[in-house]
């Protein structure tokens, strides 16, 4: 699966598509088994699955974002709030410029509460933009994908990002047994002091329990899922 789209001027001309995907990732610690582009690889392979089965256009993913929770860990490179609205406006209004409809930020790191601002704010006009996958989104692929851990204890490098990176580039996977499984429901000083304060490794959650299926099924309940987006 091509991360980067690789349509041409006159693929897009012929395309016509009125809504355009961006997929937004991160460059930030994922545990000692995955990479540190795993929201933008992420984000990328939605995007793609996404305009394999609607007719949207889709862009080249932001790679960095907001991962300042992360900044302990060795590789970790973050943006600031600001920067990062002011990428997605600017593209936005690019895209307004050239006769788009609408813009959906296809969101692979948590860390991003801006880009719910910056949705908000786009209802007014002149570009309308939607924010993808939702939490919603995000606890139903889960459930259909028969994944056992939910949203508050997978929260980082678990089962769900290791099972899709498993099914959609198994080669990006290190080691991930039960020894790498970690909880910490409680995370009440996340924003303030980080997530180091709450694991070692980097990881909340419980790869060991990731598959291939798994991710392939969590992948195929967000494309269904994408509708009420357009």
């Amino acid at each position: 699966m091509d991360l980067l789209p690789a349509d041409t001027a006159l693929d897009e001309r012929v395309r016509s598509a009125s809504a355009v995907l961006l997929p937004i990732g991160s460059l930030e610690q994922h545990g000692p088994h995955l990479p540190l582009t795993t929201d933008t690889v992420v984000a990328a392979t939605l995007a793609a699955e996404i305009a394999a089965a609607h007719p949207v256009r889709r862009l080249p993913p932001v790679t960095f974002s907001c991962s300042h929770e992360h900044a302990a860990w060795p590789g970790t490179v973050s943006l600031s709030a600001t920067t990062l609205v002011a990428v997605v406006r600017d593209v936005a209004a690019s895209l307004h410029r050239s006769g788009a409809g609408a813009l959906v930020l296809v969101n692979g790191h948590g860390g991003n509460y801006v880009l719910g601002n910056v949705v908000q704010e786009a209802s007014l006009g002149p570009l309308r933009m939607s924010l993808f996958p939702g939490e919603a989104d995000w606890d139903a692929a889960r459930a259909a994908a028969g994944c056992v851990t939910g949203g508050r204890s997978d929260m980082h490098a678990g089962e769900l990002e290791t099972s899709i990176l498993l099914h959609a580039h198994p080669h990006l996977v290190g080691p991930h047994g039960p020894e790498l499984d970690h909880l910490a429901d409680d995370r009440p000083h996340l924003l303030s002091r980080g997530l180091r304060a709450y694991t070692e490794s980097g990881v909340v959650g419980r790869p060991s329990l990731a598959t291939a299926a798994k991710g392939r099924d969590v992948l195929a309940a967000l494309v269904a899922s994408f509708a009420d987006h357009l």
